[in-house]
Parts: C-alpha cells; sequence; structure tokens
C-alpha cells in the first residue's frame, strides 16, 4: 500500500513540475528563443520562473515574419 501511495506522490509531483513548462511551451506570446531561455530557467529554478514567466512575457503576439523595407 505505501508503494502506491509513494508513487501517487512521484506522478503528482512530476504533474506539478511539468505543468509550467508545458504552459511555456505552448505559448504563443514569446519566440522560439525565448521559450528555450524560460524553459532552460524554469527547469533549474522551477515555480519562480513560471511566475516569472507569468508577470513578463509580451501580453502581444509576436510576428514571425518581419522584413525591413
Amino acid at each position: 500500500m505505501s508503494e502506491v501511495i509513494m508513487a501517487l506522490f512521484f506522478v503528482g509531483g512530476l504533474f506539478v513540475w511539468l505543468f509550467p513548462t508545458a504552459i511555456v511551451t505552448k505559448s504563443r506570446r514569446i519566440s522560439a528563443n525565448e521559450k528555450i531561455a524560460w524553459i532552460l530557467l524554469m527547469l533549474f529554478l522551477s515555480w519562480f520562473a513560471f511566475i516569472f514567466f507569468c508577470l513578463m512575457a509580451p501580453i502581444g503576439r509576436t510576428q514571425k515574419h518581419q522584413r525591413p523595407y
């Protein structure tokens, strides 16, 4: 019985740790390079970096094809 409880805590903890990473990965508010930086930060700082992402990520969409004329 204790192994089941430990497994549930492990799966729950893993979900809580990976949930912010999934949100950043699916976000359309930032570019690919910014996503990589945020994901690396979250690997080392976890929820603190996710809170900073929610506060600091640009609100508007980024334009994919910007051509200087």
